[in-house]
């Protein structure tokens, strides 16, 4: 009887290297490839620039595949549950990184029956290193990167975001992959362009005195490395004649989204709540900003997301679920809801009512101060994107200042060494875009 073979693509473009898995499946029997999801897809790494239906017809083509099948999960429950392979072909890249967690499992679910991993050499070559720049290029193109978070929205049960100040911190978030709790591979889904850490950066005070053009150079160092997709922090807007243009200045470059504050005057961080002034604005004016915003823009894929500040300002439950309703009826394409509290009940509150009315119209939250929430209990109460808006900054600021006091106190720089990530891994960081 005919062995049967497996090797799974995710992939949208075919190169030598693909065909060499192909070549090595035959030797051995009949070929079944699997397209993986898109929603599995975006958690392995790789953002679909095509949907399943054309994945699918693309590796119909490929000679030497037999049949072609959809896998729903990164971890190949579905497949060898259903198609039990003689053996599992592919790339020996999977053996070392966060992917070796899904090679073993693979490795735990075939061995049972006497199935077995065919570990192929990886192909370095010119024209593979080639056509995957131009897969990375393609995917920070603006119209592909723009429309990635309402992609996201729709595929993934919460958006992650982590805040990126600069090039390299955006490289971090694009790059970073670990072992999920949940035993599949775990990533960040996009970036936050907080107005405070870029603020920070520039040893500066977060009261909007950082002008968006320099905020532009910020979001421009980011998009040149990385090809997730970025929400901004337009703090409040500004002026609306102002925001109108910054919408499509926005919209052009690539930016997903811009979350706006129902604030007015000069800018306090939320965070101080009642310790400082803060003025609220009005709901009439406030909703016409978010009108005249999405009157300027051109595409269906920017977002412009409303931030109520009600609970901050101790103006009730009810204030705050009155402005949600009226902002997403001015054109809103989410709702984020932030609280000082350290515990989340007002947040899980605002949520829960808002559900009652509302079930489409996302929500985000950003829990700084309520960090113990987890994402599925955040998830569980209908909010649609998390935002880690400052653990970043806030990481690496004690590390340099401690590093720096040492030095001075030893008067060289041998009592740090130890501490410090070999600049070798940084380069070797940047080197891979």
């Amino acid at each position: 009887m005919e062995k049967t073979v497996y090797i799974c693509f995710c992939t949208d473009v075919i190169h030598e290297g693909h065909r060499n898995i192909v070549d090595h499946a035959k030797k051995y029997g009949r070929v079944v490839a699997g397209c993986l999801s898109d929603r599995e897809m975006i958690r392995c790494t790789k953002f679909p620039i095509t949907s399943e239906e054309e994945r699918m017809a693309l590796y119909r083509t490929i000679d030497g595949i037999d049949e072609v099948v959809l896998q729903k999960d990164m971890l190949y429950n579905d497949v060898i549950e259903k198609i039990r392979p003689d053996f599992v072909v592919h790339g020996d890249n999977w053996k070392t990184g966060a992917e070796r967690l899904i090679r073993n499992h693979v490795e735990s679910l075939i061995t049972p029956y006497g199935g077995k991993i065919i570990d192929v050499p990886y192909t370095y070559s010119e024209s593979v290193k080639k056509v995957d720049r131009r897969l990375r290029e393609k995917l920070a193109m603006p119209e592909y990167r723009r429309k990635r978070l309402r992609q996201l929205l729709e595929m993934t049960p919460i958006v992650k975001a982590m805040e990126a100040h600069s090039g390299l911190t955006g490289l971090i978030v694009e790059k970073t992959v670990v072992d999920g709790n949940n035993g599949k591979l775990d990533q960040f889904d996009c970036m936050w362009v907080s107005s405070l850490c870029d603020s920070t950066d520039k040893g500066k005070p977060d009261i909007e005195l950082v002008d968006m053009t320099s905020r532009l150079r910020t979001i421009n160092d980011i998009i040149e490395v990385t090809t997730k997709p970025i929400i901004l922090d337009g703090d409040t807007g500004g002026l609306t004649e102002h925001f109108v243009y910054n919408v499509r200045t926005l919209e052009r470059i690539g930016v997903s989204a811009v979350i706006i504050e129902d604030k007015t005057g000069l800018k306090k961080n939320s965070l101080f709540g009642t310790e400082v002034v803060q003025t609220q604005d009005s709901i009439e004016n406030f909703s016409a900003k978010i009108a005249a915003g999405k009157k300027a823009q051109l595409s269906e894929d920017f977002m412009i997301i409303a931030r109520i500040e009600s609970l901050i300002l101790e103006r009730g439950m009810d204030d705050a679920l009155e402005r949600a309703f009226a902002f997403t009826a001015a054109g809103a394409d989410g709702i984020m809801i932030h609280s000082r509290k350290k515990e989340a009940d007002e947040i899980f509150e605002f949520c829960d009512k808002f559900r009652e009315k509302d079930k489409k119209t996302p929500i985000v939250v950003v829990p700084t101060s309520f960090s113990h929430v987890t994402e599925e209990e955040l998830s569980e109460h209908g909010v649609n994107i998390v935002i880690y808006a400052n653990q970043l900054m806030r990481a690496a600021f004690p590390v340099m200042q401690r590093t720096a006091e040492d030095i001075l106190k030893a008067h060289r720089a041998k009592e740090v060494d130890s501490q410090l990530m070999p600049f070798k891994d940084i380069i070797r960081l940047i080197d891979e875009i």
